[in-house]
């Protein structure tokens, strides 16, 4: 486990040596989807992309940094365990699915300058997810205009109907050795489908700051189906992390 995390961190230092970007606490994107055409151009032009993995893109915009994941929609109807999970996992239980290694989104929001925390932990007692803070936009096109919401307008609260009410932290996930061969990179726990929760799980990569369990009736999520657009729409999923 800790060789693995060290060698995240020493990717981190030397891509975010090579571009020249340092982190700016006090710098965050703006969540405006209209920009002025000379200001959108000088955006374009100022904002470099780096492809970090299949569907994962680290974004930096002089010393703003976020993360997109290029995924669609999966299910518009039901209780909702997942946000985004991992493309022919979990489907069934998320309201969008993404082709990709959860491992290069953990990397990607490290560059993006998140600090990975802790998952949930169940024994010897409770202890809710920790990390860095991460806002989380969905992006997707409707009648030929590009809409951007909060991702928590799509996830509803069973009982009172209202909107999800959290952030999400970044977890980090847990990295799980090969017992027959120590040489193989450790498996990364997220790629069981666990991308972003809204139920804590031990393996969860983006998970909620508070105790969410399947046991807990007052936190049951769905899918709020007249915002979220048909099945199989294209979206980008943007994550920014909320560095100090």
């Amino acid at each position: 486990m800790i060789p693995y995390r060290l060698s995240l961190g020493v990717g981190a230092f030397f891509i975010a040596a090579v571009l020249g970007c340092g982190a700016d606490p006090g710098d965050k994107l703006s969540t405006t989807t209209t920009v002025p055409l000379k200001e959108e151009k000088q955006l374009a032009e100022e904002t470099k992309k780096v492809k970090l993995g299949k569907n994962i893109t680290l974004e930096i915009q002089g010393k703003k940094k976020r993360v997109l994941v290029e995924a669609e929609v999966c299910l518009r109807e039901g209780i909702l365990e997942q946000l985004l999970t991992r493309k022919r996992t979990k489907e069934h239980e998320a309201a969008l699915a993404a082709d990709i290694d959860v491992r290069d989104l953990h990397l990607a929001l490290t560059l993006a300058g998140a600090d990975a925390g802790k998952t949930v932990q169940f024994r010897p007692k409770l202890v809710a997810p920790s990390g860095t803070a991460v806002k989380v936009f969905l992006e997707y096109k409707k009648d030929g205009k590009v809409l951007r919401v909060p991702a928590q307008e799509w996830i509803r609260n069973i009982k009172t109907k209202k909107d999800f009410h959290a952030d999400w932290v970044f977890a980090g996930s847990i990295f799980i050795p090969d017992p027959l061969d120590k040489t193989k990179k450790p498996y990364y726990g997220a790629n069981d489908g666990d991308v972003i929760t809204v139920v804590n799980f031990e393996s969860a990569c983006l998970d909620v700051p508070f105790l969410s369990t399947k046991d807990n009736d007052d936190l049951f999520f769905e899918a709020h189906t007249a915002r979220i657009p048909p099945l199989k729409t294209p979206v980008t999923v943007i994550l920014e992390p909320q560095t100090k």
